[in-house]
């Protein structure tokens, strides 16, 4: 597993609740499961507005690639699948698209090969409950002629998953930003954290953090392409939606405002006495927003793939979420077994209750915005 560490702070320097960094957090990081309130099932709107934006993009993306080459067996993957509905919004688009540019050219239609990737810590039970339903919409809407085999694929999407060229479309969204480990560097030659009092990024960070956080990125992506040339066949295809940034700077408002305030949180429950400072400051995300610039210099670099498309959503800044006690569900529902597993369990309504009052008060003053990036890649 490449899912290591979440942080590289000397041990002699860890507070009690610093051991959790030890742990690889395969096991930890994962959206909320099930079905209930705090689920990422129940509180995925954000993402699913974007598949829907994005979808036209995806079915270009798939006639693109089936313009002359047709194949017995086609393999998709979701990278990063979580537990809620979006990954079979996503995987009906994809087949769907399929089907029709096998039907355009007479051609009778392949064996579909379909994974579900994510940590080993996600709710695939969930996943697999919901297959009926989504063999039943397949039917309902003159969906696969031909068979469609599913498996669920337990790993990180920064080690090599799949054999050499057996897959033909790759998909993922929202799960690109998350890293395979907070990255080094965020310590000083004592211990002490550099960025105090912040999970993330902020304008007030020293330039050290800001760079860490990128090399860490560009290491991730460099491998993420590397293994994924090896696995997708000539000519396959990536549609990678993410979050992003549309600045050069590191700490743009863009998104990182979210983990900004998530910080202050934090620090009024410090400031009550109900969490230890020590407590915050070794806390860190695994999580990074690239600009167009650092993802394309990776492509680049790296070599396996051409851009194919690389363009911004047009996405309103909030989804369909001016609440603040929505736009807390839903990011809770991304983050909560981290920052559960960190600060304990007792805290987590009292901590997003404080959440939802700070995310209010950054809508109604309506200064910051989400950056949605789609990047279509095709192996050479």
């Amino acid at each position: 597993m490449t899912w290591v560490a979440l942080s590289t702070q000397n041990l002699e320097h860890w507070s009690e609740r610093g051991w959790f960094y030890t742990m690889e957090v395969a096991i930890l990081l994962h959206m909320n499961g099930g079905r209930g309130k705090k689920s990422y099932a129940e509180n995925s709107s954000l993402q699913k507005h974007g598949l829907e934006v994005v979808k036209p993009i995806t079915e270009e993306a798939v006639r693109t690639m089936l313009s002359a080459d047709f194949t017995d067996s086609f393999g998709i993957v979701d990278l990063g699948c979580s537990s809620g509905p979006n990954t079979f919004f996503a995987l009906s688009t994809i087949i769907r698209a399929v089907c029709v540019r096998y039907q355009e050219n007479s051609r009778p239609m392949p064996e579909f090969r379909v994974y579900l990737n994510d940590l080993p810590g996600n709710d695939f039970n969930s996943i697999f409950r919901a297959l009926p339903s989504f063999y039943e919409l397949m039917r309902e809407n003159d969906g696969v002629p031909g068979s469609c085999f599913v498996a669920g694929v337990p790993i990180s999407f920064y080690a090599r998953i799949f054999p050499a060229n057996s897959l033909h479309f790759v998909h993922s969204s929202y799960s690109f930003n998350w890293r395979s480990k907070v990255p080094s560097g965020l310590y000083d030659e004592d211990g002490k954290p550099l960025n105090k009092g912040n999970i993330y990024i902020t304008e007030a960070s020293p330039p050290k953090v800001a760079r860490s956080y990128l090399q860490q990125f560009q290491k991730d992506f460099s491998s993420f392409l590397r293994f994924r040339s090896q696995e997708v066949v000539r000519g396959g295809c990536m549609v990678l939606i993410f979050f992003g940034r549309s600045s050069t700077q590191e700490a743009d408002e863009e998104f990182f405002f979210l983990w900004r305030v998530l910080s202050q949180a934090l620090g009024n429950l410090v400031s009550k006495g109900l969490v230890e400072e020590e407590e915050l400051d070794s806390f860190h995300f695994p999580f990074y927003n690239p600009s167009v610039q650092e993802v394309e210099e990776e492509v680049k670099r790296e070599g396996s793939f051409t851009i194919e498309r690389f363009e911004q959503l047009p996405i309103a800044p909030w989804g369909a979420n001016k609440n603040g006690k929505d736009l807390a569900l839903i990011l809770r529902a991304v983050v909560e077994p981290l920052v559960k597993y960190h600060f304990g369990e007792d805290l987590m309504d009292m901590l997003f209750e404080e959440y939802a009052q700070l995310l209010q008060f950054e809508i109604n003053e309506g200064r910051k915005k989400l950056i949605h990036f789609v990047l279509v890649l095709n192996s050479k």
